[in-house]
């Protein structure tokens, strides 16, 4: 096994996450694996990265996923497609359900190349659940492998990634991202920012929208919303997470909640 790299699939024979081909999967004849454990909250997984790719679903929960590029957020009706090679960390808030899917790298080829978010519609909900139930030496020409296809084609990628958090490399930026990170209610304006970080406003400007493609503004009121998603699913009340986050009151965070995703708070973690 790779330096870095953890066995993904508890349970499962072989290891998946080395950069090899194809020949040396432990499995190369089922083209879907499914697993499914629990995770305790807060305890953040190593980094690592898996040959097969990735289909990363909370069935319950809500988790975050960091890649260098960036940072997703999976509540129940989403998952996260990891391509292979993909290196990552999970870490979940609340109790989360994980279900998993490791995907041969060819056998979703309308997948793209990068991290994507993929809608959970309550039929693919059902169907993953339903696979990680299925014995590891299924037979991949038999009912089982029939229902693998089928998952693997009701997998479709989100024309819209509200729940990802991009990240910059210029380490001026990335430090100033990283202290809105640890302190998202921070209400300092870009300048004064600047000047903590040693540089100048009008250069931080510039560079959040080459490395990140969102304004300063964008950015931090993506990085609250995020920081929300995880403390509403740790169970906080909304009046105390809208405060905490900057908010002046709590209609104003659910007036930005809901212009973001569609729903209020309340809705949101209670939808199908």
């Amino acid at each position: 096994m790779t330096k870095n790299s953890v066995n993904p699939t508890e349970g499962l024979s072989g290891d998946l996450s080395r950069p090899s081909g194809q020949g040396d999967d432990p499995d190369p004849m089922r083209p879907v694996l499914a697993v499914s454990r629990d995770l305790p909250p807060f305890q953040p997984s190593p980094p690592h990265c898996h040959f097969r790719a990735q289909l990363i679903h909370a069935s319950a929960g809500v988790m975050t996923i960091t890649t260098p590029d960036g940072i997703w957020v999976t509540p129940p009706h989403m998952a996260l497609w990891a391509p292979s090679m993909t290196r990552h960390h999970v870490r979940v808030y609340g109790r989360v359900s994980l279900k998993t899917l490791y995907i041969l790298p060819d056998a979703a080829p309308h997948m793209p190349i990068a991290c994507r978010m993929v809608p959970v519609s309550p039929l693919l909900r059902e169907l993953i659940i339903h696979a990680c139930a299925f014995p590891k030496d299924y037979d991949p020409s038999g009912p089982h492998g029939r229902i693998m296809a089928v998952i693997l084609d009701q997998m479709r990628v989100s024309t819209t990634a509200p729940l990802y958090l991009p990240m910059p490399r210029d380490p001026r930026l990335a430090g100033v991202c990283r202290h809105l990170l640890d302190d998202p209610g921070d209400r300092r304006t870009l300048p004064e920012l600047a000047a903590r970080a040693g540089a100048v406003d009008r250069t931080l400007l510039r560079l959040f929208l080459k490395e990140t493609g969102l304004t300063f503004r964008l950015w931090r009121r993506q990085a609250r919303l995020l920081a929300a998603l995880r403390r509403l699913a740790a169970g906080e009340p909304v009046t105390a997470v809208a405060l905490d986050l900057g908010y002046e009151s709590q209609s104003a965070f659910i007036a930005m909640f809901r212009r973001a995703l569609g729903v209020t708070p309340g809705r949101y973690f209670t939808r199908p």
